[in-house]
């Protein structure tokens, strides 16, 4: 009771301070320092505003300042809510509760994703998303059901969960107080922050805001700064922002670091004890000039018409044991993360570029898939080993492209007694991608963006980064290893985790196949499934056009993605029935993880109690493993983004030909020939009247008709780019 009187007599103080004529609306900083509420204590007056903004007796007005509400708009504001209440009780009986996570956006309105058994996302409007932030667990009630091709609409009632405690922005220092603004745009509003939690930082700098209070629909949320990552314009600090934004670990536990310290550095015979030893087989690793993590050799040889091809991998799992410090903390990151600037590894460096990188001139440890393969580039037998390898050369993608290219003559020279292995792998290569084509294994060969930076982290040069014999020799290669592991522990029927593939929603494809239709390809369109095969025919066809690598990518963007799973139901675009990931174990977890299951089938020691072990486990590594794989494409490419978008400010009034990639109703995209993506706004175009219908806009004027379709090429002028919001804009050259 005495509680109720003391709120009772606040909240009169607090509305007759607000109602008084000689008061000017406030924020409630302000308020508090103008009514002497001590810090601590001003949690207490934010409640009392909250039940006055609840019960209608004040309001905040757009510069986020508390003001009275007027009498005649106190009466609308009770008859509304009064109608409102109403409406709900009415329809309470045929609302539908579901939960699911809320994904934010810019423009402040969100999506729900929901479960697949739910079925798809539910749009959430701006004023229905009851205070939830990006990440956010929420329970949400239908409004719309889907109709006429509209996704379901829907209203949050409750936050069950906060997705994000922590967020990454810049600092805005004003009089008194500062606001962080987020980076990531889909978190909408701004953090307040007090004086005394500044924690140093200065106007402009980057940091890391921990949120105390996600405040209401009419108050700012409140937080603390807990790190100041640093000013702007210093080195890396605008990628180290992303991983940070992305919840990327940016430094081991000094447990994990002490625990990898003490692995020894070399190898002794006692390491050797009952592995099969191929020292004396010539082998090398062919990765990157900048790669330093080098987890796969190759050896060849060849018998008539018959090659043995050795797959080599790091046998990780003898250095990170089980629910290990070292091995807790690679089932939380997942994988290593490869960023513009720098690589967030999933081990140590110690292990990751020491004694488990497989480094030419040491002997090295490691698990190695034997293949005998016939001429037609068939798998006709294998064994999986546990052994002790010595690699002989490390090769670099481009010196094996040279020799077989036969480009460069002392490169040649240099590696004389490797070159007919070389040619040999070069033949392997060429008869397994031939194999996997005929089955109707999709080739989705278009490149990727190699971004090259100065000295001090700007972008100076952005490419595209294309495929060569080199890089396809240890893809096929790679890819027969999985895929020869995967078969032999699925036939077995042990516990295993499986990379896999579902095929294509049709709902998803039918249009994309319509846009290549239009481009004048032949289409087997249907509203059955599609099989790898026609893909396949469909990418053949595009060899060639202007268009082929645009449409590659949104038939690629339109498939589901592929994930890591305990059941083995196949890779839809390798067309394999059998396919995991067994060749990364220094960067990925889930190879870590299958090696640990090898070993103990190897060893004889695969019991009952151990297949129930790996039968408990295994779901959460592939749920785990997926999730951090998805975090980590979305880090890579928001980096990307960005330093594109960085490049591109300073070509502001460049013209550049580039093929159009997408229409939306705001306008298109052009992609042009270095891989940059830009916008070329529907109100640049003309003061004509345009169509638009999904594929093309058709411009109409008095003097002229034109059309604007996707796959087309243009001209364009790069008229704005901006890092921080990672868009370019362009305007039509003429």
């Amino acid at each position: 009771m005495k509680k109720n009187q003391q709120t009772k007599k606040r909240k009169k103080i607090v509305y007759d301070l607000i109602s008084c004529k000689e008061y000017q609306p406030m924020r409630a900083k302000e308020l508090a320092v103008l009514l002497q509420v001590p810090a601590g204590k001003r949690d207490q007056l934010h409640e009392i505003l909250d039940m006055l903004l609840e019960e209608g007796k004040i309001t905040v007005n757009k510069r986020g300042r508390y003001e009275a509400v007027r009498t005649s708009n106190k009466k609308e504001q009770e008859k509304k809510e009064e109608k409102k209440t109403g409406k709900e009780k009415k329809k309470k009986d045929r609302e539908k509760y579901l939960t699911g996570i809320f994904i934010g956006h810019a423009k402040g309105f969100g999506f729900v994703e929901l479960s697949e058994e739910e079925g798809e996302d539910v749009y959430i409007p701006e004023e229905e998303t009851g205070g939830a932030f990006h990440g956010d667990r929420v329970q949400i009630i239908l409004k719309k059901e889907e109709k006429g091709g509209k996704r379901r609409e829907g209203r949050v009632v409750k936050v069950l969960e906060r997705g994000t405690r922590e967020i990454v922005g810049t600092f805005q220092e004003s009089s008194g107080f500062g606001f962080v603004v987020p980076d990531n745009q889909r978190f909408v509003r701004d953090i307040f922050i007090q004086r005394e939690n500044f924690l140093g930082a200065k106007d402009q700098d980057k940091v890391v805001v921990e949120v105390r209070d996600y405040g209401t629909r009419k108050r700012s949320p409140e937080g603390k700064i807990i790190q100041v990552l640093g000013s702007l314009d210093e080195k890396g600090i605008d990628v180290l922002s992303v991983a940070k934004s992305c919840g990327l670990p940016m430094e081991f536990p000094e447990k994990v670091l002490n625990q990898a310290e003490r692995i020894r550095e070399s190898l002794n015979e006692g390491d050797f004890y009952g592995r099969l030893d191929l020292r004396d087989v010539t082998m090398v690793t062919i990765d990157g000039e900048d790669a330093k993590d080098l987890d796969d050799a190759v050896s060849l040889s060849k018998e008539g018409n018959l090659f043995h091809l050795g797959v080599h991998i790091a046998d990780v799992s003898n250095y990170v044991q089980y629910n290990s410090a070292l091995d807790r903390e690679a089932l939380k990151r997942g994988t290593s993360v490869y960023l513009v600037d720098r690589v967030i590894p999933m081990l140590p460096k110690k292990l990751s570029n020491g004694i488990c990188s497989l480094n030419a001139g040491e002997d090295r440890l490691a698990l190695s898939c034997l293949m005998d393969i016939d001429e037609k580039g068939k798998v006709v037998s294998h064994g999986i080993a546990e052994t002790v390898i010595h690699v002989n050369e490390r090769m670099t993608y481009t010196d094996v492209k040279k020799i077989l290219k036969k480009e460069d003559k002392e490169v040649s020279d240099r590696y004389k007694e490797l070159l007919p292995m070389f040619f040999q792998m070069e033949e392997l290569s060429a008869l397994l991608r031939k194999r996997r084509k005929k089955r109707g294994a999709i080739d989705f060969d278009f490149p990727e963006s190699k971004i090259e930076l100065d000295e001090n982290g700007k972008p100076v040069k952005i490419y595209p980064y294309e495929q060569n014999v080199a890089t396809r020799i240890i893809e096929d290669f790679m890819l027969a290893a999985n895929e020869t592991v995967a078969q032999e522990y699925a036939q077995a029927e042990l516990p295993f985790v499986y990379r896999t593939h579902e095929n294509p929603d049709m709902e998803k494809m039918e249009p994309v196949l319509e846009l290549v239709h239009r481009a004048g390809v032949k289409v087997k369109k249907s509203k059955e499934e599609i099989r790898p095969k026609e893909v396949q025919k469909i990418l053949k066809e595009l060899e060639g056009k202007e268009s082929e690598a645009f449409f590659s990518r949104l038939i690629l963007r339109s498939m589901k993605q592929a994930k890591y799973t305990t059941e083995c139901t196949g890779h839809f675009g390798l067309a394999a029935r059998y396919y995991c990931h067994f060749t990364s174990p220094i960067r990925r977890y889930p190879d870590l993880q299958i090696h640990r299951i090898i070993k103990e089938n190897l060893r004889g020691k695969m019991t009952e109690a151990k297949i129930r072990h790996y039968q408990e486990i295994l779901d959460e590594v592939a749920r785990q493993s997926s999730a951090m794989e998805r975090r980590a494409e979305e880090a890579e490419r928001e980096t990307i983004k960005m330093k594109k978008a960085e490049y591109m400010e300073s070509q502001i009034g460049q013209v550049y030909e580039g093929i159009i990639s997408g229409v939306t109703d705001w306008g298109f995209y052009v992609e042009l020939e270095n891989t940059v993506e830009g916008l070329v706004h529907v109100n640049s175009l003309t003061d004509d009247y345009y169509i638009y219908d999904n594929s093309r806009y058709t411009l109409t004027g008095e003097k002229r008709k034109k059309s604007f379709a996707i796959g087309q090429t243009v001209k364009v002028r790069v008229t704005q780019a901006d890092a921080r919001e990672r868009t370019v804009d362009f305007v039509l050259a003429d």
